[in-house]
């Protein structure tokens, strides 16, 4: 299919989500963006180098853009989600990130889940998202964005309140508390996206759904936990996102090629991240073996080639990805994660600028 002229964000995104080729590849900032450090040495670089912004700079590129629902609950303390997740910020030197210092299920019983206070989908003003996606969409200079809504991520959301190591054990040896914890947190966000999606009444076509299941080596846990615990609960959830109108665009890191395939029969749409510097993660095969049923997201290495290569080096990473994943549609080019403090601002800018001007097909 020949690429198609003058699209705006949205149609260009729906057109790769359709496997069909577009002006230029559509370009995603879907986890998290630039961290802080990284950022501010972008906009000096852009100040000086082009008179720009990092906003102005990105908006005419950056196809994908997020909304979420105003939040109306109870007031939470300072570092606590409405979880119950404590996080205190950790120095790295030029910035910090939040990590957790508080478990709150970590000593509970089976008997302690029906007495705790779960969050409620009542907490979130949905009526507010109407009004949000316009002030998103007007935003934009080139055309309504591609919408996303997130972030329904049942392993993660329960090892946060649980502790990764206890959850872990917990499905070895103690699977009834287990399935019983991730269906409370599977029932919130499904209840969570239903209400999301019927108030954006088809503005938002994408939902972010998350749960690292890899390392750098391999899975986090066998393929046959997964299955019986993750798995069957991302389908009821997928199922709730198709209804509602939205594709699904999954988040995992690291080595997961051994269960991409139950990832597909689950209900993905997207894979994200891409991390290929994992063991076993390589591009031509996952095009090859499934990039007739499944879009793919990211790809470009936050671990290696854009913190330590050259721009020359980040602009042939960039092409090689769009040859091998875009090809036919169905790819959305972007970063493997946030791009991290250290990176040399010459190197996002050589990330962008390649994608936005190279164009193989058609």
């Amino acid at each position: 299919m020949s690429p198609q002229p003058g699209l705006t964000h949205r149609e260009r995104v729906r057109l790769a989500l359709q496997h069909r080729e577009t002006d230029r590849i559509p370009i995603a900032m879907v986890c998290s963006g630039v961290n802080p450090p990284a950022r501010r040495a972008l906009e000096a670089h852009l100040q000086i180098e082009r008179g720009l912004t990092v906003e102005a700079y990105l908006r005419p590129l950056v196809d994908i853009v997020s909304v979420a629902p105003a939040y109306g609950g109870p007031p939470l303390p300072t570092g606590t989600d409405m979880w119950g997740v404590r996080r205190r910020p950790v120095s790295y030197g030029d910035g910090s990130y939040d990590e957790i210092d508080h478990y709150p299920l970590a000593e509970a019983s089976l008997d302690d889940l029906a007495d705790y206070p779960w969050p409620r989908p009542e907490w979130f003003d949905y009526d507010s998202l109407t009004e949000r996606i316009a002030a998103a969409n007007a935003g934009s200079d080139s055309g309504e964005y591609c919408l996303m809504i997130a972030n329904g991520n049942l392993f993660e959301t329960s090892w946060y309140m649980r502790g990764f190591a206890q959850l872990l054990e917990d499905f070895a040896l103690d699977p009834e508390f287990a399935h019983a914890l991730l269906d409370r947190v599977a029932d919130f966000w499904m209840a969570h996206f239903h209400r999301l999606l019927a108030a954006a009444d088809g503005a938002v076509d994408l939902a972010f759904t998350a749960d690292d299941l890899g390392g750098q080596e391999g899975l986090l846990m066998s393929r046959s936990m997964w299955e019986e615990f993750i798995a069957p609960r991302h389908r009821r959830l997928n199922q709730v996102i198709h209804e509602g109108g939205a594709a699904v665009i999954y988040h995992t890191d690291g080595a997961v090629m051994e269960v991409v395939d139950g990832l597909v029969e689950v209900g993905i749409d997207v894979l994200q991240a891409l991390q290929f510097s994992a063991a076993g993660m390589d591009p031509v095969r996952l095009k090859a073996e499934f990039g007739d049923r499944l879009c793919f997201e990211g790809g470009v290495s936050v671990q290696t080639t854009l913190p330590f290569g050259t721009p020359e080096e980040v602009a042939s990473e960039v092409r090689e990805r769009i040859d091998v994943l875009g090809s036919g549609g169905g790819y959305i080019l972007g970063p493997s994660h946030a791009i991290q403090a250290g990176t040399p601002p010459q190197n996002i800018a050589a990330l962008f600028d390649t994608a936005a001007e190279y164009y193989p097909f058609g």
